[in-house]
C-alpha cells in the first residue's frame, strides 16, 4: 500500500514541499490561488497527514493509550466510553489495547503503545508486582500513566474505590440477615483490590465472633467458569454447608448464581448472593443481584482529567482520589 506524501504533491504542482505543507495549514502567507489548488490536488489524491510524523517533530502525539483485562463484561467497556468522551473533547485520540490477564500480554501491549508514542496510558492492572518496573520505566521516560480500579503499589496517580470498606458493610448486612456461614470466591490475591476485599470479608465475621472457616475462602479466580465451578466444587466434592456467598465480582456472582439455580437452590431463600463492582449485568438478572456499585462513568472522567492534568504539567504530585461506591441491595440477598 502506497501512501500520497507531501513530496508527491509538490512534485505533481510544482512547488516544494515547505509549500505544500504550509498550504495545507492554510497559512495566510502563500498565494490563495496556490492555496486552493494545493488543497485541491490534495483531497484529489486522498491525501493525509502523517501523524507519527508530526508527533516527532511535536514531541506529542495527541494519542493516549488505553490497557484493560478484558472487555466481555460492561465494567471496562462503560470506563472506556467515559475516557474517550473527555479526551476526544480535548482533542486527543485514544488507543485501547485488553492484556486478557495475562502480565506477558499486558507487557506486549506497553511496549506497542510506546512504540506509537503515545503521550500517557490509562490502565488497569492485571498483576499487582509483574509489570511495575515497566511502568516506573515508563514513567521515566515521560510517558504519563494513571491507574484505575485495580492499582499498582508504585507512586503514580491512581483512581479507586475503598474496596476493603464496602466489601465489610456488606458482609455485614448478610451477617444481620441471619447469614453465619458465608463464602467467600476471592479474587486472585496478586491483585490489591482482591486483597482488601477479602480483608473487608474476614474483618465482618470477626466483629460479630463469627469463626473464619478457611475451607470457606475459596481462590476462585474471575470469570464466570471460575464462579459456577467453583461452588459446584464446593457442593459436590468437599460437601460444605452454606447459607451464602459474598463474591469478588459481580461476573464471579453469575456463575455461581447459574450453578445454584440449575440445582434447585432458591435464591435468597436458601443461599444468599451478593457481587461487586455493579456491572449493568447485576440487574439484568433474576433476582437482580446485590452488589457494590462503582461509579464507572465518573471514574473513567477521572482518569481523564488527571491525564491531561499530567500531560500539561508533569510535575505536579501524583493524586489519588478514592471514589465513593454504593452497596445495592436486591433480590438476591433480601426478600423482596
Amino acid at each position: 500500500m502506497s501512501f500520497v506524501t507531501i513530496k508527491d504533491i509538490a512534485k505533481e504542482i510544482g512547488v516544494s514541499p515547505s509549500t505544500v505543507s504550509r498550504a495545507l495549514r492554510n497559512d495566510s502567507n502563500i498565494k490563495e490561488e496556490t492555496k486552493l489548488k494545493i488543497q485541491a490536488l490534495a483531497k484529489e489524491l486522498g491525501y493525509e497527514p502523517n501523524y507519527i510524523a508530526v508527533s516527532l517533530k511535536q514531541k506529542q502525539s495527541k494519542t493516549i493509550g488505553i490497557i484493560v483485562p478484558e472487555m466481555i463484561t460492561t465494567f471496562f467497556i462503560t470506563i472506556i466510553d467515559a475516557i474517550q468522551e473527555k479526551l476526544s473533547n480535548s482533542g486527543y485520540k485514544i488507543i485501547i489495547t485488553q492484556s486478557r490477564e495475562n502480565a506477558d500480554i499486558e507487557l506486549n501491549n506497553l511496549r506497542l503503545l510506546e512504540t506509537y508514542r503515545v503521550d500517557g496510558i490509562i490502565m488497569s492492572i492485571c498483576d499487582l508486582n509483574k509489570n511495575a518496573e515497566e511502568y516506573l520505566r515508563l514513567i521515566n521516560k515521560g510517558i504519563q500513566m494513571v491507574f484505575f480500579d485495580r492499582l499498582p503499589s508504585i507512586d503514580a496517580p491512581k483512581i479507586g474505590i475503598n474496596d476493603y470498606t464496602k466489601a465489610f458493610f456488606l458482609v455485614q448486612h448478610l451477617i444481620l440477615q441471619g447469614r453465619k456461614r458465608i463464602v467467600h470466591l476471592a479474587g486472585p490475591d496478586y491483585l490489591q483490590n482482591a486483597i482488601d476485599r477479602k480483608k473487608g470479608y474476614i474483618d465482618a465475621l470477626k466483629k460479630y465472633k463469627i469463626a473464619i472457616d478457611q475451607d470457606l475462602i475459596i481462590s476462585a479466580g474471575i470469570n464466570y467458569a471460575d464462579g459456577e465451578e467453583s461452588v459446584k466444587r464446593l457442593i459436590e466434592k468437599d460437601k460444605k454447608e452454606f447459607d451464602a456467598i459474598f463474591c469478588f465480582t459481580d461476573i464471579l456472582a453469575i456463575g455461581a448464581k447459574q450453578y445454584l439455580q440449575k440445582k434447585g437452590y432458591k435464591i435468597p431463600e436458601t443461599i444468599a448472593l451478593a457481587g461487586f463492582s455493579g456491572s449493568f449485568l447485576s440487574s439484568l438478572i433474576h433476582p437482580q443481584l446485590t452488589t457494590v456499585e462503582q461509579p464507572l462513568v465518573l471514574m473513567g472522567h477521572n482518569c481523564a482529567d488527571l491525564m491531561l492534568e499530567k500531560i500539561k504539567s508533569p510535575t505536579l504530585p501524583n493524586k489519588t482520589i478514592i471514589l465513593d461506591a454504593e452497596i445495592k441491595y436486591r433480590g438476591s440477598t433480601d426478600f423482596v
